[in-house]
């Protein structure tokens, strides 16, 4: 490989002021950059991963996905959920694609026709359900919450509402395969469920947020990533539990997308009573309680596939010792599925009184202590606009009273989440705030073009302009050009489907367009050559 020098500094842009940020000096280029670029294109580094779709063919899914993508691509166009429909959508379609090249290939192997049944545990929206159900599997899935989109798939695909934990009454004896698709603080327990179910059961997840039996996941091996060291714990759980674990890498949209599958077992159905104590034996290990006694013999399998769990004997409190203990007794206590109402941090349930207030001290800080007007500066056109200075989250939050901060903590998830939820007011980036200056928001063309429009036509001129009404000097766009209302006689009212009807841009600088409403400032130098300034991500309502 050759790789010419001369060529980068011949060819020097005019621009190139070698900042060693935007422009890399020419001594990094030549003495760092090409050297390793040279040893990246030579060497062969081992991924701590699976290769994508290692264990199916590649063809064969491929030819599933397309069709069942073209099957089920009106789904982004009716998805009444607030997450993103292609996202969800595509990713469950490759998920199931994937299931049914596996399933086919493992029926082609037991020399049978019947289509594996399942149950998805955590099923959240409840698509994946949905694909596999119409392609022929018998299944359902289970959520502690229920979902809008349920009611738009029919009686075809079933679906329960209802909390999941683990216990001698949550095991499927009949069921073929447990899927848990990102199904949270039930990863670790799937194995174990599939295990106990029955000897024929198998288990397929796809693991994301890390939990361990009870409570988050910690890892202990720091020379891993935490994402790595999650899977092996996952990986180990079913080795435990008496499977083979095998590993593969999906093809789908998202960073977490190493599945880990149980298709088989490592002993054989005689040994179900002691391959049992040992789960038992490691899940309490978990927490750091000492296994069974060894003076007590494992108590003999039930009859049947699915073992009960009453008569074996834990040697932990709280376990199911005793033959009366009823099977409602979770396998481990400390287990506490997700509550069936999520919890909203994000300020939404803060007083609207409680945030102004917050959001104001905080303004009042960032422009050294100059005083907010109740309303903006009778004055349309002042040479200079406060921007205030910047102050570390740190530094802001001192300035706070302790109750404010505690509050803000239980409620919200703390100050910085309800900076960045103040976006029209403030920016944060790397751990500091300042006011944002709405002048240098520059509209993105060409990047969603479709959804920006949408946007900003939804959303213009639907919520007060906050610099107009607070800040010392008013806001610093003209009317026209601020994304917001100048005063309640501009409001509109809001719509989610608003044809994409922009007002027109401004064009040239701002000191020759008409004078500027009331309160408005305006930089005597400021080109407004761009369309209405990008909200960021201020929501339409």
């Amino acid at each position: 490989m050759c790789i010419r020098f001369s060529s980068v500094s011949s060819k020097k842009n005019e621009r190139w002021h070698s900042d060693g940020i935007v422009y890399p000096k020419l001594t990094w280029l030549a003495g760092e950059l090409l050297a390793k670029l040279a040893r990246w294109s030579v060497e062969s580094r081992q991924s701590a991963f699976k290769s994508t779709l290692s264990l199916i063919s590649i063809v064969k899914y491929s030819k599933v996905y397309q069709e069942l993508k073209e099957k089920y691509k009106d789904m982004v166009k009716v998805w009444p959920e607030v997450t993103n429909p292609e996202k969800f959508v595509y990713e469950d379609v490759a998920i199931a694609a994937y299931l049914l090249v596996l399933w086919e290939d493992e029926r082609t192997e037991r020399g049978v026709t019947a289509k594996q049944s399942f149950v998805d545990l955590g099923c959240g929206n409840g698509l994946l359900v949905h694909v596999l159900s119409s392609e022929g599997h018998p299944g359902r899935g289970i959520d502690i919450r229920r979902r809008k989109i349920w009611d738009m798939y029919g009686p075809q695909t079933r679906l329960e509402e209802d909390a999941i934990t683990p216990n001698d009454s949550t095991l499927f004896p009949d069921v073929d395969w447990l899927i848990g698709n990102h199904s949270d603080e039930l990863t670790p327990w799937i194995p174990v469920i599939a295990a106990r179910s029955s000897y024929n059961c198998r288990f397929f997840v796809l693991p994301c947020c890390f939990f361990d039996f009870v409570g988050r996941y910690h890892r202990r091996q720091s020379e891993k990533t935490q994402y790595r060291g999650y899977l092996d714990f996952i990986t180990e759980v079913g080795a435990t539990c008496g499977f083979h674990v095998e590993e593969d890498c999906l093809r789908i949209p998202s960073t977490k997308r190493v599945c880990l599958i149980g298709k088989s077992r490592t002993y054989p159905p005689s040994g179900e009573a002691s391959m049992d104590e040992q789960r038992t034996q490691y899940i309490h290990r978990r927490r750091g309680c000492p296994g069974s006694p060894p003076s007590r013999a494992p108590a003999p399998p039930a009859p049947g596939a699915a073992a009960s769990r009453v008569d074996r004997p834990d040697g932990c409190p709280g376990a199911h010792a005793a033959p009366d203990v009823p099977a409602e007794e979770p396998w481990l206590p400390g287990f506490r599925p997700r509550e069936k109402t999520e919890r909203v941090r994000n300020c939404a349930t803060l007083p609207r009184d409680v945030v102004d207030q917050v959001v104001l001290q905080v303004a009042d800080l960032l422009l050294g202590g100059k005083q907010l007007n109740p309303r903006s500066s009778p004055s349309g056109r002042l040479k200079a606009w406060n921007r205030g200075e910047s102050l570390s989250l740190s530094e802001v939050a001192d300035k706070l009273d302790k109750e404010t901060l505690r509050r803000l903590k239980r409620e919200c998830g703390g100050l910085q989440t309800l900076l960045r939820n103040s976006h029209q007011v403030f920016e944060v980036l790397n751990g500091s705030v300042h006011i944002r200056d709405w002048r240098e928001e520059k509209h993105q063309e060409g990047k969603h073009p479709e959804a920006k429009c949408t946007l900003l036509s939804g959303a213009f001129k639907t919520r007060l302009c906050w610099f107009f009404t607070h800040h010392p000097d008013g806001c610093a766009l003209p009317s026209h050009c601020c994304p917001f209302a100048h005063g309640p006689e501009e409001l509109r009212p809001p719509r989610k489907h608003r044809p994409c009807e922009l007002p027109p841009p401004c064009e040239g600088p701002v000191e020759r367009q008409a004078p500027a409403p009331q309160g408005c400032v305006v930089s005597e130098t400021f080109p407004c050559s761009s369309p209405v300034p990008s909200m960021g991500t201020e929501p339409c309502t």
